[in-house]
């Protein structure tokens, strides 16, 4: 072996070959990918390498070579006894983003298998896994053999990254998220469809998002997130289709962990939650929910146009079937919903002004949601699933003084004071009458 490929296995040359922002060749990120999922590259180092590529990027084929390496860390999922299509969904995350835990139960009451391999919460954002795991008893480390039963009876099931499937994503993803390396477009797209091709789908529906708390905030970011997502799954022959979607303002009106099952669970039953002013705080999660079904059931060949699909879900929704599937996954995988942990104490904070909400700084609001226990600031920090913060408002609306803002939640009374400032800052106002409607539009573009 000559000099210059000896040196481009020292972990230190291919991250100064990053940082001088050089092409780095297959091998050389393969090789980074498995030492560390092998345990032998030390976390300082892949974050060093994380950082660079956060800095200078990567390109289509080093995007591609570090998507494949995660894949092939682990295993590849498959369901020979299962002729159903296989339809997941991916949010690029957001704040009270709960879309899963509704369209799931929608879709596979509809008659296509959606197999949920989640995460965790990432930078500001919350996870699916979080949510699921606030609900006393619910298991989400069932083995893939138990995964792949639970899919063959009920078309569903829920499960965290094991260490079977893509497991140098679940060691990086972790480190993204306390290391300030989440907003990579190439680190978000390698992370997203290894873990969806490892999981075996058939097709997938992408939800990315844009705006103040999404990681991509401006709508041509993410559309090229979008783009490049799509690319790669096309090119690992899976269907794709991805919305480009709204979060300008938290989705739904509640954020935290036990809070947001609250909310699905609520959406699942049918009901509303008006506000003050009479506007129904779940109206979005709803809609977003219906819409994303719609797509996934239009992938699995059970309707031909968005709109037919869109009316089965809606039947699916109304009717209780999607509810009572729901019930009967949730029961199969140990949980309990009858004793969904509420909150010890409570506290409403209020407009001492008049005016019209303008803009809600989205990202300082999952921040706040997290130093009160509903997210984590270091990897090994652990959840209170009872804390969170309800949304009492939407863009658009005309506020007056002693109108409810905000309510916090939290088993920890101190909790309810610390987070006023970046609450209260985080709304921009204006005396001017807003559109609501253009405010409040959910979908930018389907791609």
């Amino acid at each position: 072996m000559d000099q210059n490929k000896v040196l481009s296995f020292i972990p230190a040359e291919i991250i100064k070959k990053k940082r001088n922002k050089l092409e780095l060749s297959n091998d050389e990120i393969n090789w980074m990918i498995q030492e560390f999922t092998n345990g032998n590259l030390p976390d300082y180092q892949m974050s060093a390498l994380l950082m660079a590529i956060y800095f200078n990027g990567l390109n289509k084929k080093e995007t591609l070579a570090l998507t494949n390496g995660m894949i092939n860390s682990g295993r590849v999922m498959s369901y020979p006894n299962i002729a159903a299509c296989k339809v997941d969904k991916h949010s690029t995350g957001g704040v009270g983003d709960k879309t899963s835990l509704i369209l799931a139960p929608i879709v596979a009451a509809c008659g296509i298998v959606v197999p949920m391999i989640s995460g965790r919460g990432l930078g500001h954002t919350g996870g699916t896994l979080d949510k699921l795991e606030s609900i006393p008893n619910f298991n989400v480390n069932l083995s893939l053999a138990e995964f792949s039963d639970m899919l063959s009876k009920f078309g569903l099931s829920f499960i965290g990254q094991t260490a079977e499937i893509c497991p140098a994503d679940k060691k990086m993803y972790a480190l993204r998220d306390v290391t300030a390396t989440v907003e990579s477009q190439q680190l978000i797209c390698a992370s997203i469809m290894s873990k969806k091709i490892a999981e075996g789908i058939d097709a997938l529906v992408l939800d990315v998002k844009f705006g103040t708390g999404a990681f991509m905030k401006s709508i041509e970011n993410a559309e090229s997130l979008a783009r490049s997502l799509k690319e790669i799954g096309e090119g690992a022959g899976k269907k794709v289709n991805a919305l480009l979607t709204n979060m300008n303002q938290p989705l739904g009106s509640f954020i935290g962990n036990s809070l947001e099952v609250y909310e699905c669970v609520e959406i699942l039953k049918n009901k509303k939650l008006f506000n003050e002013r009479g506007v129904d705080l779940y109206t979005d999660t709803r809609e977003l929910s219906l819409e994303l079904a719609a797509h996934m059931i239009v992938l699995g060949n059970k309707a031909t146009t968005i709109a037919e699909g869109k009316k089965l879900a809606i039947n699916a929704l109304e009717t209780g079937r999607a509810l009572a599937l729901w019930n009967k996954v949730c029961e199969a995988q140990g949980g309990n919903l009858s004793e969904l942990p509420k909150a010890k104490f409570s506290r409403t904070l209020k407009s001492t002004r008049n005016g019209y909400v303008a803009a809600i700084q989205t990202e300082a609001i999952g921040i706040s949601a997290i130093l009160i226990g509903a997210g984590r600031v270091k990897t090994i920090d652990k959840l209170d699933y009872t804390a969170g913060i309800q949304i009492h408002f939407k863009l658009g609306e005309k506020i007056e003084i002693g109108d409810s803002l905000f309510t916090i939640y939290s088993d920890d009374q101190n909790n309810l004071t610390k987070i006023d400032k970046n609450l209260i800052e985080s709304i921009e106002w204006s005396v001017q009458k807003l559109n609501f409607a253009q405010l409040n539009k959910l979908i930018e573009k389907v791609i």
